[in-house]
């Protein structure tokens, strides 16, 4: 109950109607930076033209589950789509996984092949009805090597025409690094679309930033210029860094009863990320982050209530 009231009086602090800086991928606040609307392009692009294998890599935090979920949200209404986000499955795992996204029921009676002629058979239904069959796949590095194999080999189903089945990959760099191998070099030839996803510049950030605020609910700047520059250093560019980042430069800012963000601020905040100090040696002794972030909040609980109280 505490927690809840502290978030209404942080929001009601800043005049927010929402969190702005949530780490759920919520669509609401996708934010059309360039290399989203780049690569929502070569998906769009290559699924409408039949292309068999798309993939999608970004380094961790570069915003792919929202990718997803933005080519889920806006998928055309002849496409049905088969979502797998945790990849870690044996081979007939993900066979039965594509088949219950499809509507099959798993049954114990039924065999490996026969299953998949169930799902070629329910393939070539839904190619019937003019439908396009689109398997996402998120975290894709994590699948087993025997499963990739039969992936590949499930994107064999095809009629003289055209692919029964899609595949769009999203996954961390070291997908790439797998495919690169030569036992893997038949699924890499299949794949005819791909997009890395880059981090933000600096004035990608500013904008991400004004853009999720603006969302939110607020149009003035909640970030000094000193802010926004130290949150695309800290940050590296990656947009769940920025969240974390900005979200505990708000909090600070709040707990201390100021409506704008300061580069303080944020030094503290970088002192209680452990992926920034990682890669921040200057940020150390990292207790001190830690502490402090704390007390801040603390802080603002205590000046908050205690006006309500009053």
């Amino acid at each position: 109950m505490v927690s809840e009231e502290l978030t209404m009086l942080y929001l009601r602090h800043f005049g927010l109607q929402q969190t702005p800086f949530s780490l759920t991928p919520n669509t609401a606040f996708y934010v059309d930076l360039p290399q989203h609307h780049e690569a929502l392009e070569v998906l769009t692009t290559a699924l409408n033209v039949g292309e068999g294998f798309i993939k999608v890599t970004g380094e961790v935090g570069t915003g792919k589950t929202m990718l997803c979920r933005k080519l889920m949200n806006e998928a055309p209404d002849d496409w049905v789509i088969a979502y797998i986000p945790d990849p870690y499955l044996s081979p007939v795992e993900l066979r039965w996984a594509f088949a219950t996204e499809l509507g099959l029921k798993q049954s114990d009676t039924i065999d490996n092949q026969q299953l998949v002629q169930l799902l070629q058979h329910c393939l070539v239904a839904l190619a019937a009805e003019g439908k396009r069959v689109v398997l996402i796949i998120d975290e894709a590095q994590a699948l087993p090597d025997d499963t990739l194999e039969a992936l590949r080999l499930l994107t064999n189903l095809e009629t003289e025409q055209r692919k029964l089945l899609q595949v769009v990959l999203f996954g961390q760099p070291e997908l790439d690094k797998r495919l690169a191998s030569y036992k893997f070099r038949q699924l890499r030839q299949r794949v005819s679309f791909s997009y890395f996803l880059r981090g933000m510049s600096y004035y990608e950030v500013q904008a991400y930033i004004s853009a999720r605020v603006d969302i939110a609910g607020v149009r003035q700047p909640l970030f000094s210029p000193g802010a926004l520059k130290a949150i695309w250093k800290y940050s590296r560019g990656i947009p769940r860094l920025v969240n974390v980042l900005s979200h505990k430069g708000l909090m600070l800012a709040f707990g201390e009863n100021k409506l704008q963000v300061d580069t303080r601020h944020l030094r503290y905040a970088a002192k209680d990320t452990e992926d920034v100090r990682d890669h921040n040696a200057s940020l150390n002794p990292i207790w001190l982050g830690v502490l402090v972030s704390s007390l801040m909040i603390a802080a603002a609980a205590a000046w908050h209530f205690r006006g309500l109280w009053l």
